[in-house]
C-alpha cells in the first residue's frame, strides 16, 4: 500500500506541478511585442458660455496634463514589461492614441455645519485607442475612460489635490496597460 501511494504521487508531481496554463499576459497580441504611445492631446473644452446648466461646472483645466499622463503610461508599459515601448511609430507593432478630454473634481461629501466639501473625487477623463500597423486596423477604443482618485481635505487621510491628480495619472496608466495586455 505505501509503495502504491509513493508511486501514485511520484505519477502526479508532474501534473501538479505544471499548473493549469495560467498566465498573467494576454495571447491577443502574440506576434505583437512593440508599441509606439503617441503624446496625449488636450482636448478640454472649457467653452462653457454664460449657462452653466448644461455643462459640468466643476470641468477644470490644469496645465500640462497631457503629458503627465503621456509619460507615466509610458512609465507603466515600461513596469509591465510585456510589451516593449519603442520612441519611433515607424518601429512599432502597435500604436496607442489618447486624447484628455476632460478633468473633473467631483465633490463626494459635505460638512454637515458649514457645508463646505470634505472630500472630493478627481477624474481624468481620456478617449483613446489602440491600432494594429500591421493589420492596419483599431484593436479596441474608448471614449470616456477614466482614472481617478477619491481625497480628503481634511482628517488624518488629507492630502493635496495636486498629490490625488498624479494618482489618479497613475490610475489611468493602470488601467490603460490592463485594458491593453490583458485582453482576455
Amino acid at each position: 500500500m505505501k509503495k502504491l501511494s509513493v508511486l501514485l504521487f511520484v505519477c502526479m508531481l508532474p501534473a501538479l506541478s505544471s499548473g493549469c496554463g495560467y498566465s498573467t499576459h494576454s495571447l491577443a497580441y502574440s506576434k505583437s511585442t512593440t508599441i509606439y504611445i503617441r503624446p496625449f492631446e488636450n482636448k478640454v473644452d472649457l467653452n462653457i458660455g454664460t449657462d452653466l446648466s448644461d455643462k459640468n461646472p466643476y470641468r477644470l483645466y490644469r496645465p500640462g496634463m497631457e503629458v503627465k499622463i503621456t509619460n507615466a503610461v509610458i512609465n507603466r508599459f515600461q513596469i509591465d514589461g510585456y510589451l516593449k515601448v519603442v520612441s519611433r511609430e515607424d518601429d512599432a507593432d502597435l500604436v496607442l492614441n489618447g486624447s484628455l478630454i476632460n478633468y473633473e473634481k467631483q465633490p463626494l461629501r459635505y460638512d454637515q455645519l458649514s457645508e463646505n466639501v470634505e472630500e472630493y473625487r478627481a477624474n481624468i477623463i481620456v478617449d483613446i485607442s489602440l491600432e494594429d500597423v500591421m493589420n492596419s486596423k483599431t484593436v479596441w477604443a474608448e471614449k470616456g475612460f477614466v482614472g481617478y482618485k477619491e481625497y480628503a481635505l481634511t482628517g488624518p487621510k488629507a492630502q493635496s489635490e495636486e498629490s490625488a491628480v498624479n494618482e489618479a495619472v497613475e490610475d489611468l496608466a493602470r488601467r490603460v496597460v490592463e485594458r491593453t495586455v490583458e485582453d482576455w
